[in-house]
């Protein structure tokens, strides 16, 4: 069964949030594919995530390059993948592909987007529905991941 996360940005912004997240997921061995709304999202987290930090390297690129197939995190404006990623990552409130395919698919949403809250619930109640199981997360004031409900 596909684990299915729902992250809820309240303190930071996607770009400082989700990068620590692929770099653990990375070590960890994961492949991932990062699934934006759009190319000109997709194109510019590509951007940040080369100079995101001056003493880190995150291996990735997008499904527009070539080799796309052989990038550990693979960035996506669709609801291909093609990396051979276990886990993926919606943002931006994009509609996901079928998760069954995945070990673990997170959800990251602004709270401060209405159009993202609205989506991730609909997500929320569409996956709760197919009987997944769900957890939810959202950052306190230190912007550390807390489990809630």
């Amino acid at each position: 069964m596909t684990e299915i996360l729902f992250y809820h940005l309240t303190e930071s912004k996607l770009e400082d949030a989700l990068p620590p997240l692929l770099d653990k997921s990375v070590e960890r061995g994961w492949r991932v594919v990062v699934q934006t709304a759009d190319e000109a999202r997709r194109d510019a987290l590509d951007t940040h995530l080369w100079t995101y930090r001056d003493d880190s390297f995150l291996p990735h690129g997008t499904d527009a390059a070539e080799f796309a197939e052989e990038q550990p995190i693979l960035l996506t404006a669709g609801e291909g993948g093609g990396n051979g990623a276990t886990v993926r990552f919606i943002i931006d409130g994009a509609t996901p592909p079928p998760v069954g395919g995945y070990e673990r698919v997170v959800f990251m949403f602004d709270g401060y987007d209405q159009t993202q809250l609205e989506r991730a619930r609909a997500h929320w109640k569409t996956l709760k529905g197919e009987g997944h199981a769900l957890t939810y997360w959202q950052q306190n004031q230190d912007g550390r991941w807390v489990k809630k409900g």
